[in-house]
């Protein structure tokens, strides 16, 4: 039992570590070396918990971020008789978090085409992927389509590109201008507005 509590304490480390260096030296630059160094432990001990650097990235998304995916994963697997505007605007205002906290930590891949193809081919391995989210969206109005909730001819691959696409539009030009440059709505404003719209479309 105590090497469970010491194993369990050893990865909530690595990844406040991860997370911190990913944050703040961007996802391109940090290393196993330095997140293990940072975390107080060997680059060894930190194999023996996370694959790679890429499966870490993964991990502080789906555990440090507004959840995304568990949320779309609970409507999906559950809709019940929730109104579907409420249901969007949740998404669009967690997608929205999610976004302004991840981009950050990944946008300097794109600096280095090389590292950025060796991510994706670790991602394909791991089955993860920002597309992850277009699919698990799509196959939450797949749901309530099959429900009868929405129109039958709706299509719910373009209205999830079409709200996620809005969510990640203001979170990189919050980035990329500032908070303070044009502020747009607030978000919760933002989120129901698109909601609104969204739904416009396919109710």
């Amino acid at each position: 039992m105590p090497l469970q509590r010491d194993g369990a304490r050893t990865r909530r480390r690595i990844i406040d570590a991860a997370e911190h260096l990913m944050r703040t030296l961007g996802l391109a630059r940090v290393t196993t070396k330095e997140i293990a160094r940072e975390a107080g432990c060997s680059e060894a001990a930190l194999y023996r918990h996370f694959t790679s650097k890429e499966e870490l990235f993964v991990t502080v998304l789906q555990e440090r971020l507004p959840g995304l995916s568990a949320l779309l994963a609970e409507l999906t697997n559950d809709p019940g008789d929730r109104a579907i505007e409420d249901c969007l605007a949740e998404i669009a205002r967690t997608a929205t978090l999610f976004y302004e906290e991840s981009m950050p930590i990944g946008l300097s891949l794109f600096a280095e085409p090389s590292l950025l193809e060796r991510h994706r081919e670790r991602l394909r391995e791991l089955d993860a992927g920002p597309h992850k989210l277009l699919e698990a969206l799509a196959g939450y109005l797949r749901a309530l389509r099959a429900g009868g909730r929405i129109r039958a001819d709706a299509d719910p691959d373009s209205a999830a590109a079409l709200l996620l696409g809005a969510c990640y539009q203001r979170a990189f030009l919050r980035q990329f201008m500032g908070p303070a440059a044009s502020p747009p709505p607030p978000l919760e404003t933002f989120a129901a507005g698109l909601a609104r719209t969204v739904l416009g479309g396919i109710a």
